[in-house]
């Protein structure tokens, strides 16, 4: 097991890298960039998809085909919190040495998109957030609280999915 989930926790934590690096770029780069959450989340759920192919893979190849749903969730879990915790070494050690104003440049494109009837409790909100987001164990915590719950909850569809368990010999 442990192969296969430091392989695809691996491969699963650099695509969510890649993801994260290209729309934090495209912040900086398009000023008409909508922070769209139902997007950004969408798209990292089909990244986190993932796991389901690396309990598959598991699944097939190291356990012929069978699985429990304990063994599978456990498995998944593993891969999700393999590449979360990539994902949150990636985005401090880019956060802290290329893009330290990123919020300066993302609440502007979150005020533009709020009615005009909720712009001074969301500025007051993020202003509260930037504020919160100078201490780094916030930081951890709001970067793993990104990716890491959607992981599990794919990681239980998937053990669901997947869970074979093997055929007992009745036949005395």
């Amino acid at each position: 097991m442990k192969k296969s989930v430091l392989i695809f926790g691996l491969i699963l934590g650099a695509v969510l890298c890649i993801n994260m690096i290209y729309t934090v770029n495209l912040c900086y780069s398009d000023f008409d960039f909508k922070s769209n959450d139902v997007i950004g989340y969408a798209s990292m759920v089909v990244i986190l998809s993932l796991i389901f192919f690396g309990v598959k893979n598991y699944r097939n190849k190291q356990l012929n085909g069978f699985i429990s749903f304990k063994e599978a969730l456990k498995t998944g879990a593993l891969i999700a919190v393999i590449a979360s915790t990539i994902y949150v070494a990636v985005w401090l050690f880019y956060y802290y040495l290329f893009v330290p104003d990123f919020l300066d440049h993302y609440i502007p494109h979150v005020l533009k998109e709020t009615p005009a009837t909720e712009l001074a409790t969301k500025t007051q909100e993020m202003a509260n957030f930037k504020e919160m987001y100078k201490n780094p164990f916030f930081v951890v915590l709001i970067t793993y609280a990104e990716v890491l719950p959607l992981g599990l909850i794919v990681s239980l569809v998937s053990a669901l999915i997947l869970k074979k368990k093997t055929i007992k010999n009745t036949i005395g």
